[in-house]
This record gives structure tokens, C-alpha cells and sequence, in this order.
């Protein structure tokens, strides 16, 4: 798997930010031993720059950090330079939740409204799209559809994401496209269902309200234990990140709520099934 830029970016910063702290070194003093501004190392450390091989060398020599771990760093420094396929979307993706997405191990999702993404059918994409926002251009819109094809290709890698999916039940009965489309949509979700690293659960109208209800997240864990996990809340124009453990702590146990709430695997493809027939 090609490392994502996304991830090494994320993890150089918070290791270069520790090391300066475990030096005793303030971003002043980083600022005049090297002769750059302050605001060069905050913006290195909180991500708004990025940063060259070269500057991440002077910073861990300044840092005393020994020869092999300062190699370590520096060639995350490389990789974090590669560009990733999404960042040709930056017009119409959003490109850090796709660079963390793309290097994820483990992807726990919940939706309230909509067949996430990652399980949408073509045919789902391009009614979505219609119908919901139908004065886009028909460029910009298969822009979008090409991004959302490809996106969905970590699924078809040799190490697949696990993914686990949980739907509210309204997810399987809003006719996006119509019935025809709503149909091939619930039947893809059933193969999807039969891959080993896939899984869905469903949560039923007859279960009523439960924790978490509407906020549709995903949260992301990575292969390497050096990246920390990742939630990615979703909003109407854009999403939010919650990066920091109370938050992460806080959407795990609304996950485990929404696991305890919905029914089993096994259960969950049943009701799919079902679901698809009353579109016949």
C-alpha cells in the first residue's frame, strides 16, 4: 500500500513538536538558532505548511535526536512530499479525509441518512448527485463521480480496510434515484456483505431513539500504532475532525452504543434483503 501523505504529514508534526518540547526548546529558540521566523515552526508543528527533508534534518540536529531516528523522520519527511491521487480533486474532494481514509486499517462508520460513500453504488453516486444538486455543471458533477469511483478502490486492494458499517433503517427506505436504483443499491450492499473485512448492521425503527441518533462519523484507525485515531464527523457542506483522545474516546462509546442498538451481522443482511424487495 502506498503510504498516505495524509497520515505522515500529520504524524511528523506532532513528532517534531514532542521532540522540540523534550529538548527544552521553545518556538523562539527554534525560530533564532535556525534563522527563521517563529511562525515557520508553529506553522510546521499545526500543519498549515508543510515542510522539507532539509528542514526537518536542521530541526532534529538542533533537537539532539540520534542518527537513526532522525533518518526515520526525515524519510517520513519524503513521503509526506508525495502526492496523493485525491489531491487532483482538490476541487471537489476532501482531500485530508480521503489521505487518512486511503492508509486506514480499520473504518467504523455510521450513517443516518445515506448509504455511505464507501458502499454507494454508481447508479446511488449519480441520482445523489441529480438530484441533489442540480445546478452543478455536468462537468464539475462527473468530477465528483469520478472522485467517489475511485475512492471506493481501497476496498479492491490485496489488504483491504476492515470496514464495519451501521445504518439507520431511514438509510434503506429514502428512494434516492428511485425504486430501480434504490434496489441495486440494497443488493450491492448484500455483496458487500459476503467480503471477509466487510460488515453491516442495521438499526430498525422499531428500536426508537438511541445515542447518537443523526450524527453520521466515521472513525478511522491506521495500521501503525504511531498514528493516532482519527474522527471524521460529517456535515451538510464539509466535515469536522476530532482528533485529540477525549473526543476519540467520547465517538467510541457512541459507537459501541450504536453496535449494541442495531441488529446482528447476520441479522442486518436479512433485513437488507427485505428491504430491497419493497422496491420491486
Amino acid at each position: 500500500m502506498q503510504p498516505s501523505p495524509t497520515v505522515r504529514k500529520r504524524r511528523l508534526a506532532s513528532e517534531l513538536r514532542r521532540l522540540r518540547e523534550a529538548a527544552g526548546l521553545t518556538i523562539e529558540d527554534v525560530g533564532e538558532k535556525l534563522e527563521c521566523s517563529p511562525s515557520k515552526i508553529s506553522r510546521i508543528e499545526t500543519l498549515r505548511v508543510g515542510v522539507t527533508p532539509r528542514d526537518v534534518r536542521d530541526m532534529l540536529l538542533l533537537y539532539g535526536v540520534p542518527e537513526e531516528q532522525r533518518e526515520y523522520l526525515v524519510q517520513i519527511a519524503r513521503e509526506a512530499r508525495i502526492k496523493g491521487w485525491w489531491e487532483s480533486f482538490g476541487d471537489v474532494g476532501r482531500g485530508a479525509f480521503l489521505g487518512f481514509e486511503a492508509e486506514a486499517a480499520l473504518l467504523r462508520t455510521y450513517n443516518a441518512m445515506l448509504v455511505p460513500g464507501l458502499a454507494q453504488s454508481e447508479a446511488y453516486i449519480r441520482a445523489l448527485i441529480a438530484e441533489g444538486a442540480p445546478d452543478m455543471s455536468p462537468d464539475e458533477a462527473e468530477r465528483r463521480i469520478t472522485m467517489r469511483l475511485t475512492r471506493k478502490r481501497i476496498l479492491e486492494r490485496e489488504d483491504p480496510p476492515r470496514v464495519s458499517f451501521v445504518l439507520d433503517e431511514s438509510v434503506l427506505r429514502r428512494p434516492v434515484g428511485g425504486p430501480d436504483v434504490m434496489r441495486t443499491q440494497l443488493e450491492h450492499l448484500v455483496d458487500l456483505s459476503t467480503r471477509p473485512n466487510v460488515t453491516f448492521q442495521v438499526i430498525p425503527f422499531a428500536h426508537r431513539s438511541y445515542p447518537g441518533m443523526g450524527a453520521s462519523f466515521v472513525i478511522m484507525e491506521f495500521p501503525d500504532p504511531a498514528d493516532r485515531d482519527v474522527v471524521y464527523v460529517e456535515g451538510t457542506v464539509d466535515g469536522t475532525f476530532q482528533e485529540n483522545a477525549d473526543e476519540v474516546d467520547y465517538y467510541s462509546m457512541l459507537w459501541g452504543h450504536l453496535v449494541a442498538a442495531g441488529l446482528s451481522p447476520k441479522d442486518s443482511v436479512a433485513f437488507i434483503e427485505d428491504a430491497a424487495s419493497q422496491f420491486d
